[in-house]
Formats: structure tokens, C-alpha cells, sequence
């Protein structure tokens, strides 16, 4: 069997998550309460592809490192390869060409997610063998992706973020590579946003006569790069979880598919799922709504949150209104002195403190 490599990427700065991400790799931003690279991890893992190189960046490789340590907790052997700036993917794939040795590989990009995972895109690259394979889907707006022109199925022309896009079918983050992609890469001049495009690189492909094949996605996929497409991909993976209930329960109701860790409290409160409580959370005289992810050690006090993701060590209480659609960071304190409106909207950066008076 032809050995496949992975290859992620998880260098970019995260500037439409910002203030989360600048103390916060983005693709650590937890969904679920877990890691948003921690899914792409698994999906390769679970594709047999376990040998994998991960791009990461100056500012944030440390951490990056830290969660994901050797990767043998994932069944995979991760190496590290920085990238000095984030001069596009195909200038990521040049960066990692001494890890990748020569073989074919899976590229994913660390904050994307896919429900179906690559394992059937993977079994078609090895029986089909092209030199590349690209994964799409419809989209309401191609200009904002690289978009794929094809011609019954083959794909014929890619263009990135077009003005005129010649079709609705976009590239999702999952791209399956030969050797063949270095030379295409090694070919490129900077694109007008100074980057080396992954689209010009296949399009060197198609160019040179080598075989581009595309597959289309079948359950969702989500690029969690904004609020809104991380909390909407919460609720996508949410609708997934099975109850399981660990954490001690007193004088509250669990009502649906909530997850409750072990060493979380929850205390003369009301959950409603699907929602998923971390460990040594503590939740007293609170309502937690649907789509509710409330991360470790985080305390809810007297409080209403729902759709929303809290991470670890964040505290909400005595609010007089409901939170709804919100992000808040790690060590957060939200507080009440006074009465204020129903409804609040937060995007809450790390070891902020909010009173609202």
C-alpha cells in the first residue's frame, strides 16, 4: 500500500476571531469542548493516515505543541514544521516538502471540520491514484472560497475568490496530493494578496496535463474561522452527542442529550440539551440552553446562557439577562451589579473582566 502522509495546517493568525485569537491559537478554540485541530487529527487517524506533519506558526506553536504533544495519544506520529508567515498554502506544502519525503499526502486545514471525515476520499486516492484531489461543496457566495469549474466531474479550472465565480462549487480545506504538486508550487509567483495559492498550484496540474479529480461532500463541513461559523458548527457537532452523565447532580434537570463531565456540579439549575458540561464546571441556580458548550473549571452562577461557547476557567453570574450567540475566553469574569436588557452579544477576548452596571 502506497504510504499517505498528513499534513495540517495550523499557522494562520486568526484575525476574524480576534480578540480570542490574539491569545489563543485559533485552531485551539474548542468546539464541542474540544479543539478544533483536535478533529482533524482524528479524522486522518481514522483515514490510517497516522504520520503527520503540522504547520505551525511563530507566535503560536508553542501551545499548538502543548495540546497535541507527540500525537501518540491520537494513535499518530506528529512532527512540527514552522512556518515563518503565513504566505499561503502552497508556500505551506513547500515548507513541509522535507517531511513529506517524496510521498503523497493529505493536506487539512486545522480549523476546518468535516462530519463524514476523509476515511472514503482517502480509499479513493489510493485505488484511483491522480495527482490530485480537491473536496467540494455548494456555497450561496463563491467569492469568498477558491472555486472549481468543472466539466462531468473533471475538473477543468480553479480560480480563487473570484469576482465572477464560474461556478458555485467551492473548495472545502481537504486537498489530496502526488509528489507532482512540488513542482507546480516551486513554479508560482505571489497572487495579488502576496501569497502562493493552493488553485494556481492544481491549475499548474491540470495545466501540465497531470489528472485533477474531484469528490463532493456529503455530510456538512465547516470553516470555523468567524463567530458565527464556530458556534453554528457547535450546534453541528452538539446534535451528534449521546447523553452521558459523570459530573454529581443535585436538585436539577437534564432534559435531551447533555453531556456532564466528571467533577462538574450542577446545582438546583435546569440543562437543556444538547449541551456538554466540562470537567470540574460548576453550575448553580443557572438554565444552560441548547448548543451550549460550557468548558472546564468554568462557573455559571445564577445565570442563562444558551448557544454559546465558554471556555475553560471563564465565570458568568448574576446576570439579569440571558447570553445568547456569545464566545468567551479563557478566565473571563461577566458579572451583574444592576439591571441591564434581555440580551447580550459577546465576542470576549482571554483574562478579560466585564462588569455590566
Amino acid at each position: 500500500m502506497t504510504e499517505i502522509k498528513g499534513l495540517i495546517l495550523s499557522g494562520g493568525s486568526g484575525t476574524r476571531l480576534r480578540p480570542i485569537t490574539h491569545t489563543y491559537a485559533k485552531q485551539l478554540v474548542p468546539v464541542a469542548n474540544k479543539p478544533v485541530l483536535f478533529y482533524g487529527i482524528e479524522a486522518l487517524v481514522e483515514a490510517g493516515v497516522t504520520d503527520i506533519g503540522i504547520i505551525i506558526a511563530p507566535h503560536t506553536g508553542d501551545e499548538v505543541r502543548e495540546a497535541v504533544g507527540d500525537g501518540s495519544v491520537f494513535g499518530a506520529k506528529v512532527t512540527y514544521i514552522e512556518q515563518a508567515e503565513p504566505a499561503g498554502l502552497a508556500h505551506a506544502v513547500l515548507t513541509a516538502e522535507d517531511f513529506l519525503d517524496g510521498s503523497s499526502f493529505v493536506m487539512y486545514l486545522g480549523d476546518n471540520l468535516l462530519r463524514d471525515g476523509v476515511p472514503g476520499l482517502v480509499e479513493r486516492f489510493r485505488a484511483e491514484t491522480p495527482d490530485a484531489m480537491i473536496l467540494l461543496t455548494r456555497v450561496e457566495d463563491p467569492t469568498a472560497f477558491g472555486v472549481a469549474e468543472l466539466d462531468e466531474g473533471r475538473v477543468v479550472h480553479l480560480v480563487e475568490k473570484p469576482e465572477n465565480p464560474p461556478s458555485d462549487m467551492a473548495l472545502v480545506g481537504v486537498y489530496l496530493f502526488s509528489p507532482a504538486i512540488f513542482d507546480a508550487a516551486k513554479r508560482l509567483e505571489p497572487s495579488e494578496r502576496g501569497e502562493l495559492e493552493i488553485t494556481e498550484a492544481i491549475q499548474t496540474l491540470i495545466d501540465d496535463g497531470h489528472e485533477v479529480r474531484s469528490e463532493v461532500v456529503t455530510g456538512w463541513w465547516k470553516d470555523t474561522g468567524q463567530l458565527a461559523d464556530m458556534l453554528e458548527a457547535n450546534r453541528l457537532v452538539l446534535d451528534d452527542i449521546v447523553t452521558r452523565l459523570d459530573g454529581t447532580i443535585e436538585d436539577s434537570r437534564v432534559e435531551g442529550r447533555v453531556i456532564v463531565e466528571e467533577g462538574a456540579v450542577l446545582r438546583n439549575s435546569v440543562v437543556r440539551g444538547p449541551a456538554v458540561i466540562g470537567r470540574g464546571a460548576v453550575v448553580d441556580g443557572a438554565y444552560i440552553g441548547p448548543y451550549t458548550s460550557i468548558g472546564d473549571g468554568v462557573r455559571v452562577l445564577n445565570s442563562e446562557i444558551e448557544h454559546s461557547i465558554l471556555l475553560s476557567g471563564s465565570s458568568v453570574e448574576n446576570l439579569g439577562a440571558r447570553i445568547e450567540a456569545s464566545l468567551l475566553g479563557r478566565e473571563v469574569r461577566v458579572t451583574r451589579s444592576d439591571s441591564l436588557p434581555k440580551t447580550m452579544r459577546l465576542l470576549v477576548g482571554d483574562r478579560a473582566e466585564i462588569e455590566i452596571v
